[in-house]
């Protein structure tokens, strides 16, 4: 317990410290995220959160982590290496698409090849049990890039990236302590007090983005915990198995996950690179009807917990009808924003003429429509 709350204490406390030392630094360095027609920040913010996220997570995880008894974890933090130097790269130069996958593909590499963190089962998912060793090392490196994206891309608005990374890695961090797996739990609460920390400077107003740097980290760790709950939470023989355990681990990061595939599935299907930016996720959905960020956070966090919960209290229905339910309420919802939103008000603005016939003055009345005047004409 005493290094449950070391990694907590740690990684929350160097966050906190290092945070406004980046902003000044960035600041002076004039290192921002210069705000464009797609971003939804208006002035220049620094975006160098993630090297405070990742020197947090770090310390506490060098401090507390039983490498000992758990020498795979040496292979997660060199992954977590990897993933802070491209991220920080492209935060500083930017990367383009093509040589940030082959860095997430190296980071990787590292989990599953060294440190031997692979998807062993489906556990009845779509009727698929025990995987070969071919399909356990692709859905196994599927899973991480698409993880590790996912939480990059839903970057897009004040501390919802940080509070989806909070959520899960503390969410994930409870079962390993009460499973008794403390290096997978040290994990997650070094991930969740650094989140903690960097949250009190990125809600809004923000002071700071985490930039590629904080939300690659968090999408590479979360896909790691995620892999290691699948596969004890799914043992029946394990210390704490749970029913539908693929299914729970889905729904946790079910925001992430579902917005990435539904928005990729749009771009591909529309002949574009699934990576081009746009502003058609969720949050910007949600923008669009006025919610502002922290309603956004709140709400998008709130509904994600309360449908774990839900799942977890329905998990003797299955992992594949927890998946199927949950994909129906989320595109629901998804519909539901798209078809529903605020229409255009038509206001006509009628204006006195003098000298001209009342007839007349009636076919020169203008028309207001969406901030711009359009003469009507005989």
């Amino acid at each position: 317990m005493f290094d449950v709350l070391l990694s907590i204490a740690a990684s929350f406390a160097l966050t906190f410290l290092a945070i406004p030392v980046i902003i000044t630094v960035a600041d002076k360095k004039k290192l921002y995220d210069v705000p464009d027609a797609r971003k939804v920040h208006q002035n220049p913010i620094p975006s160098l959160g993630g090297l405070g996220i990742y020197c947090g997570f770090m310390l506490a995880c060098l401090i507390c982590m039983p490498f000992k008894s758990y020498s795979e974890m040496q292979f997660v933090l060199a992954a977590s290496f990897v993933i802070f130097f491209l991220g920080l790269k492209d935060d500083i130069l930017v990367l383009s698409p093509i040589k940030k996958f082959i860095g997430q593909i190296f980071a990787a590499f590292l989990i599953v090849y060294k440190g031997g963190i692979q998807i062993e089962s489906m556990q009845g998912v779509l009727g698929v049990y025990n995987l070969n060793e071919t399909a356990s090392l692709v859905f196994t490196y599927l899973t991480i890039i698409v993880i590790v994206n996912s939480f990059n891309l839903i970057d897009g608005i004040d501390g919802l990236a940080g509070s989806l990374g909070l959520m899960t890695s503390l969410l994930f961090a409870i079962y390993f302590q009460q499973a008794g797996y403390m290096a997978d739990a040290i994990l997650g609460y070094s991930l969740a007090g650094a989140s903690a920390a960097f949250l009190i400077f990125n809600f809004q107003p923000a002071k700071i983005f985490m930039g590629d740097t904080g939300s690659l980290l968090i999408g590479l760790i979360s896909s790691v915990l995620v892999i290691r709950f699948i596969n004890l939470a799914g043992n029946t023989a394990g210390p704490l198995p749970i029913d539908a355990a693929p299914a729970i681990g889905f729904i946790v990061l079910m925001v992430p996950l579902m917005d990435t595939l539904r928005v990729f599935t749009i771009r591909i299907f529309n002949r574009r690179s699934p990576f081009s930016a746009d502003r058609n996720h969720i949050h910007h959905l949600l923008l669009d009807r006025g919610f502002s960020h922290r309603a956004i956070t709140c709400t998008l966090v709130g509904a994600n917990l309360a449908i774990i919960v839900a799942a977890y209290l329905l998990r003797a229905l299955g992992s594949n009808v927890l998946i199927l339910g949950t994909g129906v309420l989320f595109f629901s919802a998804i519909f539901w924003l798209y078809y529903n939103r605020p229409k255009a008000r038509t206001i006509i603005a009628r204006r006195r003429f003098q000298s001209v016939p009342q007839e007349e003055s009636k076919s020169l009345l203008p028309f207001i429509k969406d901030n711009s005047i359009l003469e009507q004409k005989n």
